[in-house]
């Protein structure tokens, strides 16, 4: 079963998470630990049957690319100062965080001014940081390191849909208004429920049923249906 979903931003999108993730300052990227986390990040699509669009696999030839530049610099050892070759990356990193930015800025404009227009309007009283498709696959990836050993040996029928699961979510919304990525994650009793459950939420949000978010930046995701979000906003 291949997965196909619309709500990856593309491969800067994956490298602006990872500088920020890791603290990293933009002008010095350090290449080799870019590279390790970014084929991390494609390894774990890979196995989840996520589409991997060609522009990350493009993008993962660049960053190669620039390693091996950096590493035959190293060698030659010239004394004619020679142009870094991550400044290209690094301008077009820029570049995009600019245009993210801009655009989250219009999607709040653009939120606060239907708002306005809704009866008993009141502005929000907790702020919400829309979660990145790869801080879920991050939180997805702990999830598996802290669920109990025992179960990943557990024999299990495989008996589980996306469908079914996407059903139970959707229930559970009716009895939580809001419930964090691992109380969701705590409910699966096999590693085959963990994935499905995932690829449940990804396509939940794709339809815009549910949003994740955070309270503070690299904070605890939880996930709520829209009605819930919308009440607060």
């Amino acid at each position: 079963m291949k997965v196909k979903l619309d709500i990856f931003e593309g491969p800067l999108d994956l490298l602006l998470y990872l500088i920020k993730k890791n603290h990293i300052d933009i002008y010095d990227i350090p290449i080799n630990l870019v590279i390790k986390q970014y084929k991390k990040f494609l390894g774990l699509m890979k196995k989840l049957d996520i589409n991997i669009a060609g522009e990350y696999l493009v993008m993962l030839a660049e960053l190669l690319k620039i390693k091996s530049k950096m590493l035959l610099a190293k060698k030659e050892e010239e004394e004619v100062p020679q142009e870094d070759p991550r400044q290209d990356l690094v301008k077009k990193i820029i570049e995009y965080e600019k245009f993210k930015g801009a655009a989250n800025f219009l999607k709040n404009k653009e939120s606060t001014y239907l708002n306005l227009y809704r009866p008993g309007f009141e502005f929000p009283k907790e702020i919400y940081i829309e979660v990145s498709i790869f801080q879920l696959i991050e939180a997805f990836k702990s999830a598996f390191k802290e669920a109990p050993r025992d179960v990943f040996f557990e024999i299990v029928k495989d008996e589980f849909t996306i469908e079914e699961k996407m059903h139970q979510l959707l229930h559970l919304f009716l009895e939580k208004e809001m419930m964090s990525l691992e109380e969701i994650f705590c409910k699966a009793k096999s590693k085959i429920e963990v994935v499905v459950f995932f690829l449940a939420l990804l396509e939940l949000i794709r339809l815009k049923e549910i949003v994740v978010f955070q309270k503070e930046p690299f904070g605890p995701i939880f996930v709520s249906q829209k009605s819930f979000l919308y009440s607060y906003a």
